[in-house]
């Protein structure tokens, strides 16, 4: 029998990562926003003013993604551009009054998946789940992939041999 990934640990995260990212996205929706702008919101709500560099950076994306997020956002008036004080040709992005109200309902979403997705999981089991989840983010943060995708070593629990 082949390797079976529906078994995997890293499977189940990515199916519970696609849920989460579907409910997300459609209550989000209800406050006229897409998945991912309620991050750069949530950035700004913590640290207005922030440059578009500084919210790649904060968010873990590229520039010009934020800057495409920028744009959709401050045409819904929730964020708006100003120039820097110290450096006219940079721009610093601010919430708007809109922005800041949304803030709320962004934690209402968050707080209401929160509840959904930790349904009969208890508080220790809960404070576990975040703490192996940080392992597993540290984990797969910290190696780069290489240039062959199955660069691998094998995995000797697996029992998984290679024939030549």
């Amino acid at each position: 029998m082949g390797f079976d990934h529906r078994r995997t640990v890293t499977h189940r995260l990515a199916q519970a990562a696609h849920a989460y990212r579907v409910r997300a996205g459609s209550r989000l929706a209800r406050i006229d926003l897409h998945s991912g702008q309620e991050n750069l919101l949530k950035a700004l709500d913590e640290n207005d003013g922030q440059s578009m560099g500084d919210l790649a950076a904060t968010l873990g994306v590229q520039p010009p993604t934020v800057t495409k997020m920028i744009s959709r956002l401050a045409a819904q008036d929730y964020v708006e551009r100003r120039a820097s004080n110290g450096d006219a040709r940079q721009s610093r992005v601010h919430l708007t009054e809109r922005g800041r109200r949304a803030i709320a309902l962004i934690d209402k979403v968050w707080k209401r998946i929160e509840k959904d997705a930790l349904a009969g999981i208890d508080d220790k089991d809960r404070k576990r789940i975040r703490k192996l989840l940080r392992q597993i983010e540290r984990n797969l943060s910290v190696r780069l992939v290489t240039a062959d995708p199955t660069d691998d070593e094998p995995d000797e629990a697996e029992g998984e041999t290679v024939s030549g």
